[in-house]
């Protein structure tokens, strides 16, 4: 039973095996290479992490979600809710209990979600850094569609088909340094170092990456998923330095495997300096079982590391309400 489960499991996490042709590639032209006998050779001798259970806060309960204040909500995994006054921006929602095509296998929550879908203020944008199952959701993607028919939904290239495939219109897809101005906001697709599919058959054939939003007075950087890469040092070069960033922390062991996608804290902390992050938010962790570090420990190497090299990185409690100064 336990090899049927990996096995179905293995299909959730797909397509880092795919063997069809590359459509896209990241910015040093490479992609992730490994093959299905590393990824058998990871899977069967695993002993995945004890489930330990973050704490969530009930915080934004009793905050006005529609306050023309700015702030930041962290929901769990990659998802987050900004408010920046004149728009309400939703990244990569996932909502659902399965971070999987299937609903009784795969990566399944430990943590729910900080806020019900039901609870979520009016939403008038939602950006989604790739099409992996854990960042792109299409039970959490229809019911957006069903709350807020007048949102635009933000793709990568190569997905807008996807989504219209829901049922969902207002759809937009961007290729890297792409932009679009929406309710006072700039937002650009930016790169990251990742990679896609949602099946066997559909390796990279839609493209990944991270969001810089900026109004007025502010701006803030989505990493999305990514390995660590020069892509960073280069959007702060094109895009100016960022106000308020949110970088994943989690899903890095074992290194031989998961480095080329998924930074480490250490990495994430070095992101920061180099997108020139006033404040850092760790996403990407404590929400699924996706990998082999224990669960606490992206935040424990993360403190130490942001400790050390002088960073104001975060990592917020999920229904936290952060304020935007």
């Amino acid at each position: 039973m336990r090899i049927i489960v990996f096995g179905l499991t293995i299909a959730c996490l797909v397509s880092m095996v795919a063997c069809t042709s590359t459509r896209y590639s990241n910015s040093d032209g490479m992609t992730n290479d490994k093959s299905l006998g590393d990824l058998l050779r990871w899977g069967f001798g695993r002993e995945k992490p004890e489930p330990v259970q973050i704490d969530l806060s009930t915080d934004y309960k009793s905050y006005n979600l529609y306050s023309p204040e700015p702030y930041l909500i962290w929901i769990g995994h990659a998802t987050f809710l900004l408010n920046t006054g004149d728009a309400r921006v939703l990244f990569d929602p996932v909502f659902s209990d399965r971070a999987s095509p299937f609903s009784m296998v795969g990566p399944k929550r430990i943590i729910p979600p900080a806020m019900d879908i039901s609870e979520l203020p009016n939403v008038h944008l939602v950006l989604i850094s790739h099409n992996h199952y854990d960042h792109l959701d299409q039970r959490s993607l229809i019911e957006l569609k069903k709350n807020n028919p007048e949102a635009k939904f933000l793709v990568p290239k190569g997905d807008k088909a996807l989504l219209t495939g829901m049922g969902i219109e207002n759809v937009f897809e961007f290729n890297w340094w792409e932009s679009i101005a929406v309710r006072n906001l700039e937002l650009t697709f930016t790169p990251a170092q990742h990679w896609s599919s949602r099946g066997l058959f559909d390796r990279n054939h839609s493209l990944w990456g991270s969001w810089f939003v900026r109004d007025a007075n502010h701006s803030f950087f989505h990493a999305g998923d990514t390995g660590y890469s020069r892509d960073f040092v280069e959007i702060r070069e094109k895009l100016g330095d960022v106000d308020y960033a949110m970088i994943p922390i989690g899903a890095y062991d074992p290194r031989w495997f998961m480095s080329y996608q998924h930074v480490n804290p250490e990495e994430a902390v070095t992101i920061a300096k180099d997108i020139g992050a006033d404040v850092s938010f760790g996403m990407h962790w404590g929400t699924f079982i996706l990998t082999d570090e224990p669960i606490m420990e992206p935040k424990q190497r993360l403190e130490r590391a942001a400790y050390a090299e002088g960073v104001d990185f975060r990592v917020p409690v999920p229904g936290e309400v952060n304020k935007i100064n």
